[in-house]
């Protein structure tokens, strides 16, 4: 009987490589919860192509998408807050305004911007929820009396497109005087028979939602944005009670004469600049 050797076979390397995905190509929808191609919805102004949500955007981009191409400025941009409650909770106010600014690039949570929209000329002051979550404290309500001041002396209409949590708490009760403040000077405005338009984006809430956010002589949302003073939780805890279904989302806001009108982010431009027009004569 013969013996025989046999030979292993020589093992073969494979290599286990990972497909690395570059991170930021893809956005999961907060409406429908699909995967969707980023550029695909950048394209699509923000807005998911299979379910109509309406991501929300930063001021910037509202800014580029409303106003003409070459036609708008900003001003009062170098106006920041100062701490003169010396505020402070698990960390200085100071530091959450430094923080919030190196984060975002700017010196506080809203835009002002003189500019035409479909050759309407116009004064709109932009929300930034990425600052500190839009909070109203005393640059925001100088900033919007501002505008409409602006407005009141150029003989123009003026816009405000909020996209807020309230009123800034760490500066008390100069953050709750602005509400009186920009509603003053609406007053102002409507008496000398200029538009006002309130855009309400999501979220619109507390001190902004009861203040110059429900003046317009307009009142525009976004579509499923959502709206109130306090939030859904926070009245459910309250009142112990079961809220109905919708509560706070503009739709709902529609439905019980609390806004005028849901469009779309496509048509908003066209919608502003014929109201303004309309308003106007």
């Amino acid at each position: 009987m013969a013996w025989f050797k046999i030979s292993k076979a020589p093992k073969l390397k494979v290599e286990n490589k990972k497909v690395q995905m570059p991170a930021g190509l893809w956005l999961k929808c907060n409406g429908c919860g699909e995967i969707i191609y980023k550029k695909e919805i950048e394209k699509n102004l923000n807005v998911c192509p299979k379910c109509n949500y309406h991501f929300r955007i930063s001021a910037k981009k509202r800014m580029e998408m409303i106003m003409d191409e070459g036609s708008f400025s900003l001003f009062a941009s170098e106006l920041e807050p100062v701490d003169p409650l010396k505020f402070r909770d698990s960390k200085k106010y100071t530091d959450r305004v430094k923080e919030a600014q190196k984060k975002t690039k700017r010196k506080d949570a809203i835009d002002l911007v003189e500019g035409n929209i479909n050759g309407t000329p116009a004064i709109a002051a932009i929300f930034e929820f990425g600052f500190m979550g839009g909070s109203m404290g005393s640059v925001v309500g100088e900033k919007i009396t501002m505008a409409i001041e602006k407005g009141l002396a150029k003989n123009k209409g003026v816009i405000v497109f909020s996209s807020s949590g309230g009123a800034r708490m760490q500066e008390g009760i100069y953050s709750l005087m602005q509400m009186a403040k920009t509603s003053a000077a609406l007053a102002k405005l409507k008496n000398a028979g200029i538009p006002f338009i309130s855009v309400l984006t999501d979220p619109t809430y507390g001190g902004v939602t009861a203040s110059f956010a429900m003046l317009g002589d307009i009142i525009i949302a976004e579509p499923k944005s959502m709206i109130g003073f306090a939030g859904p939780r926070v009245i459910e805890q309250t009142i112990r009670q079961p809220l109905p279904e919708g509560f706070q989302k503009a739709e709902y806001l529609l439905e019980h004469g609390m806004v005028d009108m849901i469009v779309e982010r496509k048509a908003l431009k066209e919608t502003l600049s014929r109201l303004l027009s309309m308003l106007k004569k």
